[in-house]
């Protein structure tokens, strides 16, 4: 049997999961919570819509220890294809669709960010700071840098995708098992439907240099 996640109700209001999205058992979700079709929640994500309401639209997904939260009568939403690297938080603003958020990085109330825009690991968006579609936004706080290229945005892309197959895989592989004590000989590795997902993804050096 499948471990479930740490869902609450608080004021009535109950946390809704699509069935064809991944919550991880670890992750906590708390009253105004919609997690839409084929999204990804990691470990230890949480999710407070104690006081205001948190969507994740179709495809999104959330990474671990990432925290969702609004004020009070907010909407905080990541809109279709959003992705959530690990650690970030995401507090009271809307993420546009196929738009990225990277590592511990920090987007505040009101904000929002445009479609296929990309937030740097580490960045500090304010509040209510509007990021136009397209654009590479970095810095504490965080300001608009360039527009993105195709090339960009397909790679943004590419790591959503992989991690849509990995909500299909976790809800039909992942289970609770106790550890080996050894390494087997010829231990396998993971097999994936892509080959080149076992490569590390090369990153645009448009991003990485800048």
């Amino acid at each position: 049997m499948k471990s479930l996640p740490k869902v609450y109700a608080i004021g009535g209001v109950t946390p809704v999961i699509d069935p064809t999205a991944y919550v991880h058992p670890t992750a906590v979700l708390i009253g105004d919570v919609i997690i839409g079709p084929g999204c990804y929640v990691g470990p230890n994500a949480c999710l407070r819509g104690d006081f205001g309401r948190l969507v994740m639209e179709a495809g999104s997904n959330l990474q671990d220890t990432c925290v969702v939260h609004g004020f009070p009568g907010s909407d905080t939403v990541i809109e279709v294809d959003g992705h959530i690297g690990h650690g970030a938080v995401i507090h009271g603003a809307r993420i546009g669709r196929n738009a990225l958020v990277g590592m511990n990085a920090v987007v505040m109330d009101g904000a929002v960010i445009g479609e296929s825009s990309i937030v740097a690991a580490m960045s500090f968006v304010k509040t209510g700071m509007i990021v136009p579609p397209k654009s590479l936004v970095m810095g504490m706080p965080a300001k608009v840098a360039r527009t993105l290229s195709d090339e960009e945005i397909a790679w943004k892309g590419k790591g959503t995708r992989e991690y849509q197959q990995l909500a299909v895989r976790c809800l039909h592989e992942m289970q609770e098992v106790a550890p080996l004590t050894a390494v087997e000989p010829d231990r396998k590795r993971l097999r994936l439907d892509n080959p080149q997902a076992m490569l590390k993804p090369k990153m645009p050096s448009s991003i990485t240099e800048k």
